[in-house]
């Protein structure tokens, strides 16, 4: 195991963090010092077709080794990591034989990953645990994903007589900026499905996401002297303010869970004159999805009637984008591609926990775009923060989990699976 977490490390440590405001793909020049990397890994264990177009996307392939015919399938992980905190100068932490108590990330700043706060550390007792120095996130997600595709085909390519069909591996950038199957050349990765390694927990196996939205929304308002304002300053921040109270209450993401969707504020700047609102829009369901964006425009219109005499021209504007949707409409006519992953962590002891994705993954735009693509744990827990934190225990389940979905697909008879799903539903 020491040499998957000396691979998961030379990743970590690389910082390549995307840029929601840059045009350019990828995102940000140091995800190419990850990209290069991993292209000549690739080479050095031996993959064939390791391609890096000029856009970073990286497509390998392990030929297969049977002589009947195996569906092509493949494996998806991005390199980026998120935005939301930083990646910069990442210090991974090793905690041999995890004791069940509180971990001190950073004594200076008195930063505690504590069982008290993160009960899913407990599950973890007496494993190798690893964290960040409290002043980074760690970049398990998804270079954990990356660890366990690398070291999958490795495995298989030092032991051929471990039998499995042609297999095909992709690594993105700005997936965490929701770009990151943009320009992915599915024609070209040539395989009947997938699997991204992207999930949290050990045991995650998911093919439901949210439809997901983003609105931007700008109030315009008028400045005058404070002084001398009754009546005629309009304060465009107060409006964003309104805008938010008129949102319904408890449809947040801290006050939701499973299926429940939710509006979430994430960003707001402004002035006087004008104040820009930002937020997401997620559920499951499509109908609630669409009531959910027609919700912006009717609040948009209210406000603009109200202010219609007043400010001469509309006070709100609102722009509604849709970014993904529900990828369990392009997987349930190919359930069995799940079935099989199922089967694969049952025969290694793992739980599987089927449930929805609180959130996106390049598999959804993926499975849209033809390639029907559920995810997978790679092991992490609390993304995209400080209190960050992976099991190399789990990495080594996921690794494991891949070289059986690779196995399990070349066992001749194994596509009666799809007849099997048909009748569980």
């Amino acid at each position: 195991m020491q040499h998957i977490i000396d691979r998961f490390i030379s990743y970590v440590t690389i910082d390549t963090e995307s840029d929601p405001n840059s045009q350019t793909t990828p995102s940000t020049q140091k995800q190419w010092n990850l990209a290069n990397k991993l292209v000549d890994e690739l080479k050095a264990i031996g993959l064939e077709d390791v391609t890096i177009d000029d856009k970073a996307y990286i497509m390998a392939t392990l030929p297969s080794n049977v002589d009947h015919e195996v569906p092509t399938i493949g494996f998806v992980s991005h390199f980026d990591t998120s935005p939301d905190f930083s990646g910069a100068n990442v210090k991974p932490q090793i905690v041999e034989n995890y004791d069940g108590k509180d971990i001190v990330l950073n004594a200076e700043k008195n930063i505690i990953l504590s069982p008290d706060y993160f009960k899913d550390l407990l599950q973890y007792k007496g494993q190798t645990i690893i964290t960040t120095d409290g002043t980074t996130l760690l970049g398990a997600d998804d270079k954990a994903g990356i660890t366990e595709i690398v070291s999958a085909m490795e495995y298989l390519i030092q032991h051929p007589e471990i039998k499995h069909g042609k297999i095909r591996i992709g690594f993105t950038p700005d997936e965490e900026i929701g770009r990151g199957a943009h320009h992915f050349d599915v024609e070209k990765f040539g395989a009947q499905w997938a699997y991204t390694m992207d999930g949290s927990q050990i045991g995650e196996l998911e093919y439901e996401n949210f439809n997901a939205a983003g609105a931007k929304i700008t109030f315009r308002g008028k400045s005058v002297h404070p002084g001398y304002a009754k009546g005629k300053m309009i304060n465009s921040m107060l409006l964003a303010n309104d805008f938010i109270n008129e949102l319904p209450k408890g449809e947040t993401p801290q006050e939701t869970r499973g299926y429940e969707g939710f509006f979430h504020v994430h960003h707001i700047k402004g002035n006087i004159e004008e104040t820009v609102l930002e937020l997401i829009i997620r559920d499951h369901n499509k109908k609630k999805f669409e009531k959910r964006k027609e919700l912006i425009h009717k609040l948009a219109k209210q406000f603009n009637k109200k202010f219609a005499k007043k400010f001469g021209e509309d006070i709100v504007t609102a722009e509604v984008k849709d970014q993904y949707y529900n990828m369990k409409e392009k997987v349930l006519p190919v359930k069995y591609i799940v079935d099989i992953a199922e089967k694969a962590m049952r025969e290694l002891n793992i739980k599987p926990i089927i449930k929805p994705i609180r959130g996106g993954t390049d598999g959804s735009q993926l499975s849209f775009m033809g390639l029907p693509c559920p995810n997978i744990f790679a092991g992490g827990h609390n993304f995209h923060g400080k209190y960050e934190y992976v099991p190399a225990e789990s990495i080594q389940k996921a690794t494991d989990v891949i070289v059986k979905i690779a196995e399990l697909t070349a066992i001749p008879g194994i596509f009666d699976a799809p007849e099997k799903s048909k009748k569980r539903k």
